[in-house]
């Protein structure tokens, strides 16, 4: 049987946090903050060999000590982000093991991130280079011009992406370099020609992007207890 390889995983958490008022990344979540909850999952992943936090420029220090306090002995490196997500995931990626045979990308915002969606991205990108969680569509989605419905697209063909997006360590770095931006790490190794896979997504995988996000977290929590 291959030896499995070993998987870095880059938390970006270098965002303003513009829409929810304050830094999210450290409101509280069922007595813990966004962040050390993220960083505990994958903490808690036999996945994953490492972790790089990338945070704002000025925070590195703040960022260690969270981790110290919260117990992340995966941490090896919290590095400074740059003027895009883009350019953020990037010197997470570059300061990540030369040994990472995978690297795996995830939003810091992303707290109740389920080990099943963890290990299925993992395992996926392991046999295809490339994946990502997704979930189908619920509602139904219109592309609007001019302020009218210019189309009713068919959401069987459509998914909400995720993280962690799992890829190939040498993929990455070439997609990143390349040139150009996108939403996602998908799109960029999408733009080199390569094919990106589905793996297992979840709904309450959720990004806290505002208040109301941080509410329905608190209630996918307490379900569970």
């Amino acid at each position: 049987m291959p030896r499995p390889p070993f998987v870095s995983a880059v938390i970006a958490a270098a965002g303003k946090s513009r829409r929810f008022g304050e830094d999210k990344l450290l409101a509280p979540l069922g007595g813990v903050s966004v962040l050390a909850r993220t960083l505990s999952a994958f903490q808690s992943s036999p996945h994953i060999n490492e972790i790089i936090l990338v945070c704002s420029e000025g925070r590195e220090d703040e960022f260690i000590a969270l981790g110290a306090v919260s117990g992340i002995t995966k941490l090896t490196r919290v590095v400074a982000g740059g003027y895009t997500r883009t350019d953020s995931v990037k010197n997470g990626v570059f300061a990540a093991s030369k040994k990472a045979g995978l690297i795996a990308v995830h939003d810091g915002a992303r707290p109740l991130v389920a080990e099943r969606v963890i290990s299925a991205a993992v395992e996926k990108a392991r046999r295809y280079h490339a994946a990502v969680p997704a979930v189908k569509v619920k509602a139904t989605i219109k592309r609007v011009a001019h302020g009218y419905v210019d189309e009713t697209l068919d959401r069987e063909e459509l998914y909400e992406a995720q993280t962690p997006q799992v890829f190939e360590a040498n993929l990455l770095k070439a997609a990143l370099t390349a040139g150009g931006s996108g939403t996602d790490e998908a799109s960029l190794v999408e733009k080199i020609g390569a094919t990106v896979h589905i793996s297992e997504g979840s709904y309450r995988n959720i990004k806290i992007t505002t208040r109301d996000d941080l509410l329905a977290a608190e209630a996918f929590l307490g379900a569970d207890e």
